[in-house]
């Protein structure tokens, strides 16, 4: 059937077709408005000049650059070495989008043509190698995407956009750092916090996420365990720590097992022990390394308070004098329990999924891993976040792996390289679509 029509009117029709189909375009695919090349070139090249915790000061420095060309009004050295871009554009909430910066002193044996080869003298003065390998370059590399995109699309939202590049996260003290340095008073308090991870446990081109707790509470605890050295000929003139703290650690297996509810996940878990000096001497002490995870806080006191009460009572059991009882310290490193608001991550999720496909996006378990990211959140009143989970593994490679051809390569291994084109255009769709659909 043909349609005759007036020139004003075929024109007319044309125009509003042409409209229609551009907005269908651009709603389907949010990285239509710039070359996913320049942010792949951008990741391997943070890829191959990773730096340590604490000495983000090149990365900070260039990421700062593009974001202040890009029109951010950007603010260097928040909490030492972070970065906050402000955005501002009209009336309307404020979201917060966070990606961590520094690397893992872990020698990369990817042998991708940007491997990293960098060395660096860590905080305890002995030179590392340094590696990407929890993917915190593809986190910076989908945020400057996402700065990129939505200043493009600028006309499609409505508020203030808060990106953050965040020092530190590996030892869990940058989220704090930036806190104390007054974020959220020197700059607008988010009524939104958003971020992602990336992960080798799924493909490139899905989405993980799991709602309510999604990450531990993560703890390092030192306990020092004292003796009264001596001959190892004469046992009963001593106080052996090594006895003493091998107890310690076998009794510190029944917490998990006898003192929390058995449906509160906690782990214990004693990763060193160091003390003594040679076969036949009784040492004066020993030295434990442990961490601690748990999703609740009441599970994490109630940890912690334990140890001290096995910890004290052995070393009362062992006839150790006042000035000799062993010591808990439990150390700053702490990362609090990372928790997804379920009503908003489900808005989040409905927005990622009308821009990704609903077959793309997953609902994974939660795991024991800690991430700093959490505390933005948890600053009274509360703050409604997300973190979800970027798929990184090749689908050849996901392939093999669901033929049991190959294991899967997790973060911090020496071996972890996501698919980084299909990886970071999934996380910039994802972020993008968050983004607009959050500052309507």
């Amino acid at each position: 059937m043909r349609i005759k029509l007036s020139n004003i009117r075929y024109k007319r029709f044309l125009l509003i077709l042409i409209f229609i189909l551009s907005l269908g375009s651009q709603s389907s695919n949010a990285l239509a408005e710039y070359k996913i090349d320049e942010i792949v070139s951008l990741y391997k090249f943070l890829h191959s000049n990773p730096e340590l915790s604490w000495q983000e000061d090149k990365t900070a420095g260039y990421l700062a650059d593009i974001l202040e060309s890009e029109g951010y009004e950007v603010t260097r050295g928040v909490g030492e070495k972070g970065v906050v871009a402000i955005l501002k554009n009209g009336k309307g909430p404020t979201l917060m989008i966070r990606a961590d910066m520094d690397a893992l002193p872990v020698e990369e044996k990817t042998n991708l043509e940007y491997a990293s080869k960098v060395r660096q003298v860590n905080r305890f003065g002995k030179e590392v190698p340094v590696m990407h390998a929890c993917g915190h370059d593809i986190h910076m590399s989908v945020l400057i995407g996402t700065a990129k995109n939505l200043i493009s699309k600028k006309n499609k939202w409505s508020g203030t956009l808060m990106l953050i590049l965040q020092p530190a996260e590996e030892v869990g003290q940058g989220s704090l750092a930036m806190l104390e340095d007054g974020l959220f008073e020197r700059f607008p308090r988010p009524d939104f916090n958003l971020a992602l991870h990336v992960g080798g446990m799924g493909p490139a081109g899905t989405i993980g996420y799991q709602l309510g707790y999604a990450m531990a509470n993560v703890d390092s605890v030192d306990i020092i365990v004292n003796g009264v050295g001596g001959h190892g000929a004469y046992p009963h003139t001593t106080i052996d720590p090594i006895v003493l703290a091998s107890q310690i650690v076998l009794s510190l297996q029944t917490i998990v097992s006898r003192k929390i509810d058995p449906l509160e996940p906690a782990v214990v878990t004693v990763g060193s022990i160091h003390g003594g000096l040679k076969h036949n001497i009784i040492s004066e002490e020993v030295k434990l390394q442990l961490t601690l995870r748990s999703y609740s806080d009441e599970v994490r006191n109630k940890t912690i308070n334990e140890i001290k009460k096995i910890v004290n009572g052995l070393g009362i059991a062992a006839g150790l004098p006042e000035n000799k009882m062993p010591k808990v310290l439990v150390k700053d490193e702490y990362t609090p329990a990372l928790y997804n608001d379920p009503e908003f991550s489900n808005k989040v999720l409905n927005f990622i999924r009308n821009e990704i496909g609903k077959d793309n996006v997953l609902e994974i378990p939660a795991v024991m891993g800690g991430e700093d990211f959490a505390r933005y959140g948890r600053q009274d009143p509360r703050i409604p976040s997300l973190l979800f989970w970027l798929g990184g593994t090749s689908k050849e490679n996901w392939k093999k792996y669901l033929n049991n051809e190959i294991d899967m390569v997790s973060i911090h291994s020496p071996f972890f390289a996501p698919d980084p084109e299909p990886t970071i255009k999934t996380g910039i769709r994802a972020m993008t679509a968050s983004a607009l659909g959050l500052l309507k």
